[in-house]
């Protein structure tokens, strides 16, 4: 067999993807980054009515090109809460404002096999869009987010994709020293609003391109 690793992701990516669909997601499968960039921008946003758009922050959505893909459409209204000249309170009034876009776009920390996605915030804006405002999420998931259940999300949540977001963005947190959760009081601490999402309400609301690839924490 050629590609046994791809061939077993697919596998596993194809019974989420069952699951996911059984709890009201829209759920498409890309091979790669490329390929989810391409089913986003052909085959989900077209069929949208989309006037605004924002994100929550997320590297796989980076990693796509889509971020670059959709900040400079001259047909949209872009609230990038990515923007480094905003200043502190506008752009927490920028994050306010995302949650009523058309289109809001993001990851997720962690998926279980059962079709439930996993999520510790900072501030809450992120898991906030996800539940409730925007009028369609779209979340990029890559293979490496998947984990066999609730308690395996939440292990690798804290002991891996938070402290090393906290080193991607240089907080002052002890887990960017050890690699370990401490359950911190650091002003740093990024760990705060834990969210599971066990099914979209409105079916189909959120739409999920599941990668083959490893993509962001």
């Amino acid at each position: 067999m050629k590609n046994p690793v791809d061939n077993y992701w697919n596998l596993k990516l194809e019974a989420v993807k069952e699951n996911l669909e059984n709890n009201n997601f829209e759920v498409f499968i890309a091979q790669d980054r490329k390929a989810a960039k391409d089913i986003a921008m052909n085959d989900i946003i077209p069929k949208l009515d989309i006037k605004s758009v924002s994100w929550g922050g997320s590297m796989s959505f980076v990693s796509t090109g889509l971020f670059h893909a959709l900040k400079d459409n001259p047909d949209i209204e872009v609230l990038n809460t990515f923007d480094q000249s905003l200043s502190k309170v506008e752009m927490m009034d920028k994050r306010r404002q995302s949650l009523m876009v058309d289109l809001f776009i993001t990851g997720t920390n962690a998926i279980t096999q059962a079709g439930q996605l996993v999520n510790l915030d900072m501030m809450g804006n992120r898991v906030a869009a996800i539940m409730w405002g925007p009028k369609t999420v779209l979340l990029i998931i890559g293979r490496n987010k998947i984990t066999a259940d609730l308690e395996d999300a939440m292990f690798r949540i804290k002991n891996y994709a938070a402290p090393v977001n906290t080193m991607n963005l240089d907080k002052k947190t002890p887990c960017r020293e050890t690699g370990v959760c401490h359950d911190c009081s650091s002003p740093d601490r990024i760990c705060n609003y834990w969210t599971i999402t066990e099914k979209s309400f409105i079916k189909n609301r959120i739409k999920i391109i599941l990668v083959n690839e490893d993509l962001g924490f």
